[in-house]
Protein backbone atom coordinates (compact mmCIF):
# COMPACT_ATOMS: atom_id res chain seq x y z
CA UNK A 1 0.00 0.00 0.00
CA UNK A 2 1.52 3.60 -1.38
CA UNK A 3 0.78 6.68 0.36
CA UNK A 4 -1.47 7.31 -2.43
CA UNK A 5 -4.23 4.39 -1.24
CA UNK A 6 -7.21 6.05 0.09
CA UNK A 7 -7.21 2.58 2.67
CA UNK A 8 -3.87 4.02 4.36
CA UNK A 9 -4.47 7.77 4.03
CA UNK A 10 -8.44 7.37 5.44
CA UNK A 11 -6.71 4.92 8.24
CA UNK A 12 -3.84 7.36 8.90
CA UNK A 13 -5.98 10.48 9.24
CA UNK A 14 -8.44 8.55 12.21
CA UNK A 15 -4.73 7.42 13.69
CA UNK A 16 -4.12 11.30 13.49
CA UNK A 17 -7.13 11.96 15.23
CA UNK A 18 -6.97 9.76 17.88
CA UNK A 19 -3.95 10.49 18.39
CA UNK A 20 -4.49 14.59 18.56
CA UNK A 21 -7.74 13.78 20.80
CA UNK A 22 -5.94 11.86 23.67
CA UNK A 23 -3.16 14.48 23.80
CA UNK A 24 -6.08 17.01 24.40
CA UNK A 25 -7.74 14.67 26.90
CA UNK A 26 -4.62 13.15 28.48
CA UNK A 27 -3.90 17.47 28.60
CA UNK A 28 -7.10 17.76 30.98
CA UNK A 29 -6.85 14.59 32.89
CA UNK A 30 -3.90 15.28 34.35
CA UNK A 31 -4.34 18.76 34.68
CA UNK A 32 -7.55 17.72 37.00
CA UNK A 33 -5.73 14.67 39.11
CA UNK A 34 -3.06 17.75 39.67
CA UNK A 35 -5.64 19.96 41.17
CA UNK A 36 -6.72 17.30 43.17
CA UNK A 37 -3.53 15.77 44.61
CA UNK A 38 -4.12 12.58 43.01
CA UNK A 39 -1.77 10.92 40.10
CA UNK A 40 -3.18 9.95 36.51
CA UNK A 41 -3.40 6.03 38.10
CA UNK A 42 -5.53 7.39 41.38
CA UNK A 43 -7.95 9.69 39.19
CA UNK A 44 -8.71 6.24 37.27
CA UNK A 45 -9.00 4.12 40.01
CA UNK A 46 -11.34 6.58 41.23
CA UNK A 47 -13.31 6.15 37.47
CA UNK A 48 -13.39 3.15 37.76
CA UNK A 49 -15.00 2.42 40.97
CA UNK A 50 -17.22 5.17 40.52
CA UNK A 51 -20.10 2.49 39.88
CA UNK A 52 -19.25 -0.37 41.26
CA UNK A 53 -16.98 -2.55 43.44
CA UNK A 54 -14.54 -4.98 42.23
CA UNK A 55 -12.28 -7.51 43.79
CA UNK A 56 -8.85 -6.63 43.79
CA UNK A 57 -7.58 -9.20 41.08
CA UNK A 58 -9.90 -7.49 39.20
CA UNK A 59 -8.70 -3.69 39.59
CA UNK A 60 -5.23 -4.71 38.77
CA UNK A 61 -6.60 -6.50 35.62
CA UNK A 62 -8.32 -3.21 35.17
CA UNK A 63 -5.38 -1.35 35.45
CA UNK A 64 -2.86 -3.51 33.90
CA UNK A 65 -0.84 -3.12 36.78
CA UNK A 66 0.66 -5.58 39.20
CA UNK A 67 -0.50 -6.71 42.38
CA UNK A 68 1.94 -5.35 44.66
CA UNK A 69 1.81 -1.82 42.77
CA UNK A 70 -2.11 -1.92 42.76
CA UNK A 71 -2.03 -2.83 46.70
CA UNK A 72 0.01 0.17 47.36
CA UNK A 73 -1.74 2.53 45.33
CA UNK A 74 -5.00 1.23 46.88
CA UNK A 75 -3.37 1.71 50.68
CA UNK A 76 -2.35 5.17 49.81
CA UNK A 77 -5.70 6.02 48.34
CA UNK A 78 -7.43 4.18 52.06
CA UNK A 79 -5.09 6.76 54.16
CA UNK A 80 -6.47 9.68 52.19
CA UNK A 81 -10.57 8.42 52.90
CA UNK A 82 -10.75 7.59 48.77
CA UNK A 83 -10.66 4.12 48.87
CA UNK A 84 -12.18 1.26 51.26
CA UNK A 85 -12.13 -2.74 51.23
CA UNK A 86 -14.03 -5.19 52.31
CA UNK A 87 -14.01 -9.20 52.75
CA UNK A 88 -15.71 -10.68 49.60
CA UNK A 89 -18.82 -11.91 50.06
CA UNK A 90 -18.35 -14.22 47.53
CA UNK A 91 -14.63 -15.48 47.93
CA UNK A 92 -14.11 -15.81 51.96
CA UNK A 93 -10.71 -15.54 50.95
CA UNK A 94 -11.11 -12.32 48.54
CA UNK A 95 -11.00 -8.51 49.18
CA UNK A 96 -13.11 -5.98 47.58
CA UNK A 97 -12.10 -2.58 46.94
CA UNK A 98 -14.69 0.31 46.77
CA UNK A 99 -15.00 4.23 46.92
CA UNK A 100 -15.13 5.72 50.74
CA UNK A 101 -17.63 8.48 50.82
CA UNK A 102 -14.79 10.87 50.18
CA UNK A 103 -13.74 8.96 47.09
CA UNK A 104 -17.57 9.06 45.90
CA UNK A 105 -17.37 13.19 46.27
CA UNK A 106 -13.73 13.58 44.44
CA UNK A 107 -15.36 11.03 41.94
CA UNK A 108 -18.39 13.18 41.61
CA UNK A 109 -16.79 16.26 41.37
CA UNK A 110 -13.68 15.00 39.24
CA UNK A 111 -16.32 13.42 36.75
CA UNK A 112 -18.25 16.78 36.23
CA UNK A 113 -14.80 18.95 36.50
CA UNK A 114 -13.68 16.50 33.10
CA UNK A 115 -17.44 17.02 31.58
CA UNK A 116 -17.08 20.99 31.59
CA UNK A 117 -13.31 20.87 30.82
CA UNK A 118 -13.51 18.71 27.76
CA UNK A 119 -16.86 20.44 26.26
CA UNK A 120 -15.07 22.61 23.74
CA UNK A 121 -14.55 19.03 22.48
CA UNK A 122 -17.66 17.28 23.02
CA UNK A 123 -20.12 20.31 22.59
CA UNK A 124 -18.99 20.71 18.96
CA UNK A 125 -20.89 17.29 17.87
CA UNK A 126 -24.71 16.97 17.66
CA UNK A 127 -26.48 14.90 20.18
CA UNK A 128 -27.16 12.34 17.89
CA UNK A 129 -23.37 12.40 16.72
CA UNK A 130 -21.74 12.52 20.15
CA UNK A 131 -23.79 9.04 20.53
CA UNK A 132 -22.16 7.46 17.24
CA UNK A 133 -19.13 8.75 18.14
CA UNK A 134 -19.54 7.03 22.00
CA UNK A 135 -20.59 3.78 19.99
CA UNK A 136 -17.67 3.50 17.64
CA UNK A 137 -15.05 4.24 20.39
CA UNK A 138 -16.48 1.43 22.37
CA UNK A 139 -16.11 -0.64 19.76
CA UNK A 140 -12.93 0.45 19.18
CA UNK A 141 -11.87 -0.56 22.68
CA UNK A 142 -13.50 -3.73 23.20
CA UNK A 143 -10.98 -6.15 22.86
CA UNK A 144 -8.64 -4.22 25.33
CA UNK A 145 -11.58 -4.07 27.98
CA UNK A 146 -11.02 -6.84 30.87
CA UNK A 147 -14.24 -8.82 31.34
CA UNK A 148 -15.03 -10.14 34.68
CA UNK A 149 -13.85 -13.51 35.26
CA UNK A 150 -17.31 -14.16 37.17
CA UNK A 151 -20.16 -11.86 35.81
CA UNK A 152 -21.75 -11.89 39.14
CA UNK A 153 -18.19 -10.37 40.16
CA UNK A 154 -19.20 -6.78 39.65
CA UNK A 155 -21.75 -5.21 41.45
CA UNK A 156 -22.60 -1.85 42.39
CA UNK A 157 -21.08 0.12 45.51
Amino acid sequence: MGPTDPAAASQQELIDALVRTSFATMAVLNRIAAEHELSLTQLRVLAILRDRRLPMGELTSYLGLDKSTVSGLVDRAEKKGLLQRAPSPRDGRGVEVFLAPGGTRLAERGEAEIARALAPLTGALTPAEARRLAALLERMLSPLTPRPADPGAVTRA
